[in-house]
């Protein structure tokens, strides 16, 4: 009995092994046929039948020979949702744009223009990679739009121009932020530029009123790790950004504390523009010092000088 399974299991291997190598070798025939029409024929049906890698064998086939003829056009529309379907983005979007090039009458170059832009969209990665994808699917569903303002997909296009939009928004906050979070004096000072450079770049962010709080705590901590010669001034700084906070939101949940940093602020102010009256003082005081002592030094040395000239004559 055991031996009869052994026989059974090995027939049963033969079988699939012939199958599989008789539908190889059909591809393959097919593929080296001359007969382009019964190819092209067969393309389209592996494509319907979402057999997208051998179909686009195929199509690659194909092209050449059909070139300038009404088969062509299918063949470039077909070989860019092929590889659409198989999610080779990067070859997509290549083809797509192809077709729309080539073709710029054709009823699909519209949908070949958008796919295209689309397929950019599908590669943008998320906000913590580079965003280059990003930024060329922002201008590539931008130029669409202006293409075709009137179509049905100009909708979609700026929809997803925002969410792209959305995504940079995010990682220019997100960058700012982390300078912030990092908590070094030259990183609070590079926060507050990057903070503040967020509000220039979309200033109507969501993040807005974080944004306003983490600069002005940004800057005062800068302000604290300061020299004495610069806090009064960068303390100052801090007020400033108290008062942006308080009259672009009034009601902030941030409120409470940014009073309180205010009011340190101001006394960290005073008590550092005292220090320097102080120092600035007694800086003149020692100038004064210096100047008599070099008066003295002259008119003693000029004194000297005459005796000489008289003792000589």
């Amino acid at each position: 009995m055991f031996l009869n399974r052994r026989i059974a299991a090995l027939c049963a291997g033969i079988l699939l092994l012939v199958s599989f190598s008789s539908c190889k070798s059909k591809f393959e025939k097919l593929r080296a046929s001359n007969n382009i029409a019964q190819k092209y024929e067969e393309a389209v049906k592996l494509y319907e039948n979402k057999k997208y890698s051998k179909a686009l064998i195929l199509f690659e086939d194909l092209r050449s020979k059909f070139r300038g003829q009404a088969e062509a056009e299918n063949l470039y529309y077909f070989t860019a949702f092929a590889n659409y379907r198989l999610k080779d983005y990067t070859s997509a979007r290549y083809h797509f744009k192809d077709f729309a090039d080539v073709y710029p009458n054709s009823p699909r170059a519209e949908e070949c223009r958008f796919m295209s832009a689309y397929c950019y969209y599908l590669d943008s990665p998320r906000s913590s990679l580079d965003q280059e994808n990003t930024r060329k699917a922002i201008d590539a569903l931008q130029l669409f739009v202006n293409l075709y303002p009137e179509s049905d997909r100009a909708k979609e296009a700026g929809d997803l121009i925002q969410k792209l939009r959305d995504k940079l928004e995010f990682k220019a906050f997100s960058n700012a932020k982390l300078l912030y979070d990092m908590g070094l004096n030259d990183d609070y000072r590079a926060a507050v530029i990057a903070l503040q450079n967020v509000l220039k770049e979309y200033p109507d962010t969501k993040y807005a009123e974080e944004i306003e709080y983490l600069t002005l705590k940004s800057q005062y901590n800068f302000a604290n790790q300061s020299t004495p010669f610069k806090q009064a001034d960068r303390y100052a700084e801090v007020i400033d950004y108290y008062r942006s906070l308080a009259m672009a939101f009034p009601n902030s949940k941030y409120l409470k504390e940014a009073e309180s940093i205010r009011d340190n602020a101001e006394k960290k102010m005073k008590a550092a523009t005292a220090y320097m009256a102080t120092v600035n003082k007694a800086i003149a005081e020692q100038e004064k010092e210096r100047k008599a002592a070099r008066e003295k030094k002259d008119n003693k040395d000029n004194k000297d000088n005459t005796q000489n000239n008289e003792s000589k004559k």
